[in-house]
């Protein structure tokens, strides 16, 4: 029987062997390169050599992101087919091959009638598309995207897994760097990743993920970079679309995308207005080991957010000429909000049949985040194309109040008689942030496939946080709790530079790069002046190194180091409130942590689609998890700590494949192993794991312009330097309706069709034994009609949108 480490093995080296099978048996080059009618890269498109004779097929390639495509063949005669969705087939009568390799230079494609229908009208593209180094999934070909937030969309990105508290992992690895359109976004400072589900779907165009990025990327992030690309057209003319939806529970949405370009100006608008009522459910089971008697407590919970959120951004697009555009955007965003909570603690000594009392303890929080950000790009495009310089100057300015009152009542078995008086706390919590931003990047070709590429970034971030807890007396006056009332403030300066090199001859290319950050990092408890600086610079190299096989085959080999700095929310020492027996917070002793990462990928296109491989292995220092301790009156604190070290490594495979015109697969698969080493805190801190975690799109497209979707996810088991995580799996249905001369689109779509997203944890320590149960979102059911917008498409100009 094969063991779990063989089974391992044997994924991990089976693309390596696939591609081993592979033999070169035809020895002359066929190159060239596939443009637009504006003299573009047309990356994935199809050609196909066929025998001049009879019409056989010979062989066939892709072309890459830059256009360029090159097979092998015998001597003789041929013909030349290319396809491009979008594009008119162009044939090449006669390819006449003798003993040297044949450069077809600059083959043009004209834009077809198919691609105005399809790309402009219908946004018809592949769901995800795949390269060696990034993995874009397209948000609108995804039917169950439509009505959900960006907290939903990422739920459902092949790798990505985003648990109970908003909290987003990559392969497993928590430490991911989000970024919206290249940047840093306020919607991720103060909350995390959890403050996207304040950005409604519709606003976003595609889904990035960078899983070892080179030194041109910030090295913040050690399982790597999400990149959210959020909607923006440069067409000549008016355009848009609009979509209005409403959903159980309560769901009702607008969103509006619009665009104007004339001449040498292109203004644009996004705004999305949202109100949800998100019911939420929790619960925890927990026994306490003291003096040789077990406690136990039952924890029920409940809550509804009620929210409003407004997010508009608007900016325009100049154009001096066709080598210089002027990019001036601002965002503004407010978030209104009122959460209910209501928990009931039942507290048994021995069994759970012997009752010892009830507590119930009530949250009301009102909540209001007002957030803006300025942003001013310049792109100058020189004469060698290729050669370009972008500079882009941003800040953020965010805001973040909390008012939340707590009411809360212990009661005797009977749930009748006050054990104790009633007792009334107040928590308030004011949050500032202000970051401003600088980033160079230039780009010099010296070659045909050879680059040199440098930048700088420089940024500050200056946040506070005003935080006080009391408690109502009996004459009503309000005292402060000990050790609940402080000011904190978070300084960071962090400046870089980096600089990579990169070519490539026939087959093989390269990139090398490295990059230097200098961080320095304040944080001050200002009542009590305890102040902690942390300075440290460091360098993180780079390295990618790809090869063509034969048969529309790829192979890379690639390197990086990261980091995982303490965010603000890592080291704020102040905890949560609403459940006065379980805390969560920072660490402000904390140390960042540093990986190295290494991937193996591999991938293969066909006719009807394209299937990646890779393996990869990270090791890091000083992990970063958070740690749960108990007390003895059963009260926990959980808080982030740092671990000695862990490796982890695995297999991963992506995919799509066309089986028929009307049935189209979308899918991935991840298997790893976690090895994580916290002796350093505890011996018992100690966990080895396998674990996998996949993905399955099913698309039919059905008559009369109707679309049916399945969308099914599965996480499995995990263990934990402390416990274990449980199984989750999900299936969302979606079903669209063309209407309106194909102009207008109706979406029925229900996520989580069988309630079963709930997260499972086991918890233990040396005294305690917890089980929680969490689901931050019930079923939810959403219809969302779609209208766009568009004249007659003239030729566009390319800004400088979306650089990091």
């Amino acid at each position: 029987m094969i063991s779990k480490q063989s089974y391992l093995l044997i994924l991990c080296f089976l693309p390596l062997l696939t591609i081993a099978q592979v033999k070169p048996e035809n020895q002359i080059a066929i190159r060239g390169l596939l443009v637009d009618d504006q003299n573009k890269p047309v990356p994935f498109g199809n050609i196909a050599l066929y025998q001049k004779s009879d019409s056989t097929l010979i062989t066939g390639a892709v072309s890459d992101e830059a256009g360029a495509f090159e097979m092998r063949s015998k001597p003789g005669q041929f013909s030349v087919k290319i396809s491009v969705l979008g594009y008119q087939e162009r044939r090449i009568a006669l390819v006449q091959v003798a003993n040297q390799a044949i450069d077809l230079g600059r083959i043009a494609l004209k834009a077809g009638s198919k691609r105005l229908e399809e790309v402009v009208v219908r946004g018809e593209r592949s769901q995800m598309e795949l390269s060696l180094d990034k993995r874009v999934f397209n948000v609108g070909k995804d039917l169950a995207n439509a009505g959900a937030t960006a907290a939903d969309i990422l739920s459902n990105v092949p790798s990505v897994a985003v648990d109970a508290e908003g909290n987003v992992s990559l392969r497993g690895s928590n430490s991911v760097r989000i970024l919206i359109d290249g940047k840093p976004s306020g919607l991720v400072s103060f909350k995390g990743g959890s403050g996207l589900q304040q950005l409604q779907g519709s606003a976003i165009e595609r889904v990035e993920v960078i899983t070892n990025p080179s030194a041109r990327y910030e090295a913040e992030g050690m399982g790597g970079i999400i990149n959210i690309i959020l909607k923006k057209e440069q067409r000549e003319g008016i355009n848009g679309s609009f979509d209005v939806i409403t959903g159980y529970p309560t769901n009702f949405g607008l969103a509006a995308n619009v665009n104007y370009r004339r001449k040498n100006l292109n203004f644009f608008v996004n705004y999305t207005n949202s109100f949800r009522n998100t019911p939420g459910r929790n619960a925890l089971y927990q026994e306490l080991y003291r003096n040789d008697t077990t406690f136990i407590t039952q924890q029920n919970s409940t809550s509804h957010l009620k929210g409003i959120n407004n997010n508009a951004r608007a900016g325009l697009d100049y154009f001096f000429d066709s080598k210089n555009v002027l990019t001036a955007s601002y965002t503004w965003r407010l978030s209104k909000g009122k959460r209910f909570s209501d928990i009931y603690y039942r507290d048994y000594q021995f069994t759970t049949s012997n009752l010892q009392s009830i507590t119930n303890r009530t949250q009301d929080e009102t909540e209001t985040e007002p957030n803006s950000e300025y942003a001013l790009t310049y792109k100058r495009s020189f004469k060698r194309e290729g050669h370009t310089l972008t500079a882009d100057v941003r800040f953020l300015d965010n805001w973040e109040s909390s008012d939340q009152y707590f009411a809360q009542k212990t009661f005797k078995p009977d749930g009748n008689t006050l054990m104790v008086p009633s007792v009334l706390q107040r928590s308030v919590n004011d949050e500032t942030e202000k970051q401003f931003l600088v980033q160079i990047d230039y780009v010099q070709p010296f070659s045909k496939n050879g680059k040199f590429e440098a930048g700088l970034r420089s940024s500050t971030r200056d946040m506070t946080n005003d935080y006080a807890v009391t408690q109502q007396e009996n004459d009503g006056s309000w005292t402060p709790l000990p050790g609940l009332v402080n000011d904190f403030l978070y300084q960071e300066r962090i400046n870089a530079l980096y600089g990579i090199v990169g070519n490539k001859a026939r087959k093989f290319s390269y990139q090398l790069g490295l990059r230097a950050e200098k961080t320095d990092v304040t944080t001050t408890l200002r009542r009590t002046n305890d102040v902690n600086p942390r300075h440290y610079t460091n360098l993180f190299p780079s390295a990618h190194v790809s090869y063509d096989l034969p048969r529309q085959h790829a192979l890379q080999l690639s390197y990086s180091r990261r980091i995982r700095r303490p965010q603000y929310n890592d080291l704020s020492p102040f905890s949560t409130f609403s459940d006065n027996r379980n805390f969560w917070s920072g660490n402000p002793n904390l140390n960042p942590e540093f990986t190295n990462a290494f991937e193996v990928g591999h991938i293969k296109y066909f006719t009807k689609g394209s299937i990646s491989s890779s393996v990869y292995y990270r090791h890091t220092e000083d992990k970063i998890l958070s740690i749960r301790r108990v007390n003895d009156q059963g009260f926990s604190t959980t808080r982030p700590e740092n671990l000695s070290s862990e490796n982890s490594y695995g297999a991963e495979f992506a995919g799509s494949h066309a089986l028929y015109t009307w049935w189209k697969l979308d899918g991935s698969f991840n298997f790893f192993r976690a090895i994580t080493n916290g002796s350093n805190l505890d011996l018992n801190y100690q966990s080895d794991t396998y674990s996998w975690f996949t993905r399955m799109i099913s698309r039919f497209n059905l008559p009369k312009s109707i679309d049916v979707q399945l969308r099914g996810n599965y996480e499995a088991a995990q263990k934990t330097p402390q416990g274990r995580r449980k199984g989750l799996a999900t299936l969302d249905f979606s079903a669209s309706k063309d209407l309106l001369n194909n102009n207008a689109t109706l979406t029925l779509n229900v996520l989580d069709v069988f309630n079963s997203r709930r997260f499972r944890n086991i918890t233990e320590g040396d005294n305690f034994y917890a089980e929680s149960t969490s689901q931050f979102r019930l079923r939810q059911i959403n219809v969302t009609f779609s209208y766009r917008l568009r004249q007659a498409k003239k030729k566009e100009k390319e800004g400088g949108e979306g650089e990091f």
